[in-house]
């Protein structure tokens, strides 16, 4: 399995029908999740959401498992479906343990059952209620547009209103942490910081327990900026040092000095996913900010 090609590997996993009363938005996530396992980031998901019976979705497996019998020579299927309503979840269940042929995976039941135990209350049974427009969502949505309106040092008069402040080098993630954060709720600015030019004077009104700075090492970012330099096309002697590993270790030691004169909580993102770093800056803010989980669900 080790030796196989990306095309044989995404060759190799089957086709995974997604079945939702709401819009399968989880259980795609989740096919997504398994097939990456197996090295397809891309798997070939079909989707029939927004069900309304139990019979549409029988006649929907039916007619696919006749078409992969007819095209592929075999009438297996594999399914995931997120069903809250048990008019329909109940009956499918039946129907699958009767078609050993279709392997179904329920996303949402056990997880939802063991909320119930645990709670002591009964779920609403109510497709979508991830979904449900609520004052979170209205917060969401602001702390988003101000994240878009404060990204790459713009308004930096507005600095002092932001829940976070990211500071960093050329591409050392801020932008993309920002974004994170901000659809789980929180109003984050960040501000570039090179040798060429000062920060916004604003950053030193900032609350220290806001600001943090994103470090990473010359080795990782080097390679980074030279992809960035040829996709862009930039040329000149600017974009030359750009990617110089000379220039990036002063580039780095500056933004390290200044991270250290605010005072500010410092955070690797090197060889990080982006939720990573997330969480590490989330671990700090909310020590100093215990009221700041009441922003998000």
């Amino acid at each position: 399995m080790h030796n196989l090609t990306p095309a044989e590997r995404a060759a190799r996993v089957p086709t995974i029908h997604i079945v939702s009363d709401s819009i399968g938005e989880t259980a795609q996530v989740v096919a997504r999740a398994a097939a990456a396992q197996f090295g397809v980031t891309t798997p070939h998901l079909e989707i029939f959401s927004k069900v309304k019976s139990f019979e549409e979705v029988r006649d929907y497996l039916l007619e696919h498992s006749q078409f992969h019998e007819e095209a592929l020579g075999s009438d297996r299927l594999l399914v995931m479906y997120t069903l809250v309503n048990a008019e329909i979840r109940v009956p499918l269940e039946e129907f699958l343990a009767e078609h050993p042929n279709i392997v179904a995976v329920d996303v949402l039941t056990r997880a939802v059952n063991a909320v119930a135990d645990m709670s002591g209350m009964a779920p609403v049974g109510k497709p979508g209620m991830l979904r449900v427009v609520d004052k979170n969502y209205f917060r969401r949505i602001s702390a988003i547009e101000f994240t878009i309106a404060h990204d790459d040092g713009r308004n930096p008069q507005d600095l002092t209103q932001a829940d976070i402040v990211l500071l960093g080098v050329s591409r050392s993630s801020k932008t993309p942490l920002s974004i994170y954060l901000a659809q789980q709720g929180y109003k984050v600015a960040n501000v570039p910081l090179d040798p060429a030019s000062e920060p916004p004077k604003e950053i030193f009104d900032v609350e220290r327990t806001r600001l943090f700075g994103l470090m990473t090492t010359p080795d990782v970012l080097a390679p980074i900026r030279q992809r960035r330099m040829k996709k862009s096309g930039r040329v000149g002697l600017i974009s030359q040092r750009y990617a110089d590993p000379e220039y990036i270790y002063q580039d780095l030691e500056k933004a390290r000095a200044l991270m250290r004169q605010l005072g500010c909580i410092v955070i690797h993102t090197e060889q990080r996913a982006v939720e990573e770093s997330a969480q590490e800056v989330l671990r700090y803010y909310e020590r100093s900010h215990p009221t700041a989980t009441e922003i998000v669900d």
